[in-house]
């Protein structure tokens, strides 16, 4: 590669190859997700991402070149990533991780949109441009989508898990109403069995009071 028609097309082929490997991943982590909205989040950008996958179809036509991808690795390191948190992680972890994975993906995709949609403009391939344009501004809106579903349910959600954890296992704060029933019959026998030597001493020895009197 010595000029910018020839990274741009590279770069073109890296995310062609890129969208239809994120195609493959997507089904996988949609039935991965616990969080519903994580599912749906997944399972809606599977749509988009086939949409995309057109219009770099489309975008290749416009500049006289065949569709065709060029194994993206970095794409593929994501995936790998998502794989492992998939056979590793459970619960609130899983969710967390593979919404971070995701968002992820989607900064890759910005990153290389950005350029792509510059350099198409600088070659003059103003339906290249518009298309990459299109396809830039899914992307950012997927990220914000993912950022809004982290900070406002997946987070909080591991915060009060763990705000319940805490609370549950803290000796000083009983963590059922068994418990603290449990506490408060304990208690209560100790009171009696304080308060019944005085009752039996006056009852069994009138004279005890007088005694103590007398010295």
């Amino acid at each position: 590669m010595k000029s910018l028609a020839d990274i741009f097309e590279h770069t073109l082929q890296d995310m062609y190859y890129a969208e239809n490997a994120i195609a493959k991943a997507l089904p996988k982590v949609a039935k991965a997700a616990k969080n519903a909205e994580l599912k749906k989040a997944a399972e809606d950008h599977l749509s988009e991402t086939k949409d995309q996958i057109q219009k770099l179809e489309q975008v290749f036509k416009s500049i006289g070149k065949r569709a065709s991808g060029e194994k993206c690795d970095a794409i593929e390191g994501l995936i790998k990533e998502a794989d492992g948190l998939m056979k590793d992680a459970e619960a609130t972890a899983l969710d967390a991780g593979l919404l971070a994975a995701c968002q992820a993906v989607e900064h890759y995709e910005i990153a290389r949109y950005g350029s792509l949609r510059e350099w198409a403009k600088d070659l003059g391939h103003d339906e290249a441009h518009t298309l990459l344009s299109e396809i830039l501004d899914q992307e950012k809106a997927t990220n914000n989508k993912l950022t809004n579903l982290a900070v406002t349910s997946i987070n909080k959600t591991s915060s009060a898990r763990r705000a319940a954890f805490s609370i549950s296992t803290r000796p000083d704060i009983p963590h059922s109403l068994t418990a603290r029933r449990s506490i408060s019959r304990d208690w209560a026998a100790v009171m009696k069995r304080c308060i019944e030597p005085v009752g039996r001493g006056r009852g069994q020895d009138s004279n005890r009071g007088s005694g103590f009197a007398r010295q």
